[in-house]
């Protein structure tokens, strides 16, 4: 009998090809807006791949009688009830590695961005504004501290790149303990919390959303925060307080700030993030490059052909 896969968001054309050639796919991305069609059509599901908008919860799995493994084309599992999936003997598995470089150099070029604050000046410079002077303090890289909260794969790759700039790094992480040979290797240095906020020059996120994550940057933590420092998100968007990280940019506290993630997803058309000095805002794509999407789809492929292969 063939197995039959859905994948509800999008996925490389190449991956979804290999899959077809062994397996019935339905390649339905357009589910993720359509929760209906997905119910109606997890139901005769072997496997189901997702990204992160597609909530795979009790609906979802009670929907889908013969669902055996879940693909996520990505490593955050905040949309899928693991627990549920577990429950039921269901495979969850994670792209887990495969876009780490793609959010590294992220966080580091945004981090230049930021500190530069220059490059968001074309509208100005265009229109005849000659901001030469107020941009020209803009802030150099090399020298500065970067801070990451969490340090597994994606904050240690993130901390070789910014070394290789020059950068200071130093991380904080609750599972990793101070005398865990990983700093030493690494060259990073090992802070409490409240330390790393009154020293770092840029602060990045790389936490999962847990009840003891969530709104972790709230307003008191945000004022511990070194002044002028800058703060990029790409982890999840309830880790961080979106109002109380726009007030501290708006009474020139922060330097400036980068969210890649957000309480809610899409991004609602909302004043609070208008006109809102050195913000740059993007739609989840930190992870998200040519490269990155060929990695994550050919792994999730492989690692689901060889799930339902070797379970017949």
């Amino acid at each position: 009998m063939t197995h039959r896969i859905v994948i509800s968001e999008f996925m490389d054309m190449p991956a979804v090809d290999m899959l077809r050639s062994k397996f019935d796919v339905l390649y339905a991305p357009d589910y993720v807006k359509q929760r209906a069609e997905l119910i109606a059509g997890v139901k005769d599901a072997d496997a189901l791949i997702v990204r992160n908008l597609t909530q795979v919860n009790r609906e979802v799995i009670d929907a889908a009688p013969g669902l055996r493994v879940v693909g996520r084309l990505g490593v955050g599992l905040d949309n899928i009830d693991v627990a549920a999936c577990e429950a039921r003997g269901i495979k969850v598995i994670p792209a887990s590695g495969a876009n780490s470089l793609s959010v590294a150099e992220y966080v580091v070029g945004t981090a230049m961005l930021l500190l530069r604050t220059a490059y968001q000046s074309t509208a100005a410079t265009a229109g005849g504004k000659w901001l030469k002077v107020e941009l020209g303090r803009g802030r150099e890289t090399a020298g500065k501290t970067l801070g990451l909260i969490g340090f597994g794969g994606i904050g240690q790759l993130t901390a070789k790149l910014a070394q290789g700039l020059g950068m200071n790094v130093i991380a904080h992480d609750i599972n990793v303990a101070a005398d865990t040979p990983v700093w030493k290797q690494t060259g990073v240095g090992y802070r409490g919390l409240d330390a790393l906020l009154a020293e770092a020059d840029v602060v990045s996120l790389h936490v999962p959303l847990l009840d003891s994550t969530r709104k972790l940057f709230n307003a008191a933590n945000i004022a511990k925060m070194k002044a002028g420092a800058v703060l990029i998100n790409t982890s999840r968007g309830g880790i961080v307080d979106e109002a109380a990280t726009v007030a501290a940019l708006r009474e020139g506290r922060l330097g400036g700030a980068a969210f890649d993630v957000f309480d809610k997803e899409p991004l609602p058309d909302s004043p609070l993030f208008k006109d809102v000095p050195n913000l740059l805002l993007t739609p989840h794509v930190a992870g998200v490059t040519a490269e990155s999407n060929d990695r994550v789809s050919n792994m999730i492929a492989r690692e689901v052909t060889a799930f339902l292969e070797q379970h017949g």
